[in-house]
């Protein structure tokens, strides 16, 4: 019996499900087996998959019903102690299972184990650089803030867990991953491995690039979170709030101009800056974005792309960085 189970909700997904399959199948440890859960592809998904010969892999076929339900009948049909979900374009290092599975055996006490990030765009080139925090123990408080693990391809979760706090709400879109974390945290430990083992790929066309459906879902998130969150934390709401809208800033500047987006920009800065209780730090922060999003407004897509490739071509190097909960 394998110990570890990796799952991969996989929709339409023809063109980068090959390379993210050969990234398990490439991993240091194992003792693993893959479950392709092909969630009602019209493309060449099931072809590309089939074709791929390794016992270890698995795969089942459903009608389409989301990512959510995919994770949760993977889950259903794996066996392993341990659960690890892969979106289909995204890529792990070959050493990401091990080093997650040492973590866990070396803290019994945790549940989860967790990477670093990096982001990658459509055709595999590097993106940008993830977050960079280290969380042990107790990080309820810290996931009620903000989603530090990113993305649903991240963790290394043991299984008793998992049926302790059910498995992903199909009623949401995008948001599935930190909702099920924080349950996971308000009843578990997690264990940070200080490596950049997860390459997620940025792409405009994903609910997660939406900044309209994406607030929506993350209001569904935080509302719930904070209700069934003890009192002496609730006044980490503000802080919540105020990462998200960054947040969605941030993710939405980074795609393709539009006048639509620039005016979805300026929103998102003005409800940032509405619940920022550390506003006075961050002005720069705001007017770069807010200058950026005049330039979605007000000019063509090839001449906004070709100062911005001008002006970050001479200008230093920064990363994004989030509130943190007040000591």
């Amino acid at each position: 019996m394998p110990l570890i189970s990796v799952i991969i909700p996989a929709y339409n997904s023809e063109k980068t499900i090959q390379e993210t399959i050969e990234s398990v199948i490439e991993q240091t440890f194992d003792d693993w087996e893959l479950i392709v859960v092909n969630d009602g592809s019209q493309d060449r998904t099931l072809e590309v998959v089939s074709r791929i010969k390794d016992p270890r892999i698995k795969l089942f076929s459903y009608s389409n019903a989301g990512a959510s339900a995919s994770r949760n009948r993977g889950f259903d049909n794996s066996v392993g102690q341990f659960i690890a979900f892969l979106d289909a374009d995204d890529l792990w290092t070959t050493d990401k299972l091990e080093s997650q599975l040492n973590a866990l055996q070396l803290h019994p006490e945790a549940a989860v184990a967790y990477s670093w990030t990096d982001y990658i765009d459509e055709s595999g080139n590097f993106f940008k650089q993830g977050g960079r925090v280290v969380f042990n123990g107790d990080v309820y408080s810290k996931l009620l803030v903000r989603n530090f693990l990113e993305n649903g391809s991240n963790p290394l979760i043991k299984r008793e867990a998992i049926n302790e706090v059910g498995g992903f709400d199909q009623s949401l879109q995008g948001t599935e991953d930190w909702e099920i974390y924080l349950r996971l945290g308000k009843k578990y430990h997690f264990v940070a491995v200080e490596k950049p083992q997860i390459l997620y790929r940025f792409s405009t066309n994903s609910i997660s690039s939406n900044p309209f459906t994406q607030e929506v879902e993350c209001l569904k998130v935080i509302e719930r979170a904070f209700e069934n969150a003890p009192a002496s934390i609730q006044y980490l709401k503000k802080h919540s709030l105020a990462n998200i809208y960054k947040y969605l800033a941030c993710k939405t500047i980074d795609s393709q101009p539009t006048q639509k987006k620039g005016l979805a920009v300026m929103k998102l800065i003005l409800l940032y800056a509405l619940n920022d209780p550390y506003l006075k730090y961050d002005l720069k922060f705001i007017f770069v974005i807010f200058v950026k999003s005049l330039g979605f407004i007000f000019l063509p897509p090839a001449l906004y792309q070709k100062l911005l490739g001008s002006v970050e071509s001479r200008a230093p190097k920064t990363n994004l960085k989030f509130n943190k909960r007040p000591n």
